[in-house]
């Protein structure tokens, strides 16, 4: 039998990946199942909790009318350059601190101080200086996403082991070698981790400042749906948005794996 390189039967590894997959669905059908049931059961109204059916009815009808493209697109234009802009700075500047002690003792206080911050807190700030437009958007998705990423990076660069910058030092290893071959490496899963939790929370950043700002995108749609009462509308943008968030949190995941598939425990 075909095994990969740590002894393990590939063939035994798809069937887990099957059951987890059907165990996965089971539990969701479960819960549009209870769903269901509590619609029928009239235990809440139907003006706030549509039947199942209502909702992907209404899913349908935007797919079919192409009403669902432009909002869909711009909450992911937006949240994805957000999201960007917060990883590239972020590491960019996480690499800097990380790498630097006394960086890290002259900056780690003020970084802590503005962590906390609420990202929601600077939308009126944002736009005062930006006004009701992409950019603002955009600046605030960066500044609530940016740090995951760079706390994450910080802590990835400083656990590099001492030793091992002392053996690239023994081997007169250029420091762009050093970064290259043994820092930035060892840091990558701290990076990749934070990454996933900053796009969380770009997409949760990209449907408050849509909803704030009035713009065109899934969060407006959300808002205008709750206004009107249109609890099916309502439901459906939530759903997408839930598939959204899944789709992109699991294409990062299979970035993961194949960086870190040198991580691989045998057996």
């Amino acid at each position: 039998m075909s095994v990969d390189g740590g002894g393990t039967p590939v063939l035994r590894r798809v069937l887990q990946a099957l059951r987890d997959s059907a165990a996965a669905l089971a539990f969701a059908v479960c819960l549009v199942l209870l769903w269901h049931a509590v619609v029928a059961a009239r235990l809440v109204s139907p003006v706030f909790l549509p039947a199942p059916a209502r909702v992907f009815d209404e899913l349908c009808v935007q797919i079919r009318d192409a009403s669902l493209l432009e909002p869909l697109a711009a909450t992911t234009w937006r949240m994805a350059l957000g999201w960007a802009l917060a990883s590239a700075v972020g590491i960019a500047l996480g690499g800097l601190v990380g790498a630097s002690r006394s960086a890290r003792t002259y900056l780690s206080p003020m970084l802590e101080f503005m962590r906390p911050l609420p990202a929601s807190a600077i939308i009126p700030v944002a736009v005062l200086f930006l006004g009701l437009s992409d950019r603002m958007s955009i600046a605030v998705i960066a500044f609530g996403s940016i740090w995951p990423v760079l706390l994450a990076t910080v802590q990835g660069f400083a656990s590099t082991e001492a030793q091992l910058i002392e053996l690239a030092s023994a081997l007169c290893m250029r420091p762009a070698a050093v970064l290259r071959k043994i820092v930035l490496p060892g840091a990558v899963p701290d990076i990749m981790a934070g990454m996933r939790v900053s796009l969380a929370i770009a997409l949760i950043l990209a449907v408050v400042t849509e909803m704030q700002a009035s713009q065109i995108g899934l969060g407006q749609n959300i808002l205008l749906a709750q206004r009107s009462y249109r609890s099916a509308e309502l439901y459906a943008g939530i759903l997408v948005l839930g598939v959204l968030g899944f789709v992109l949190n699991q294409g990062l995941a299979l970035v993961e794996a194949r960086l870190l598939r040198w991580r691989a425990a045998p057996g």
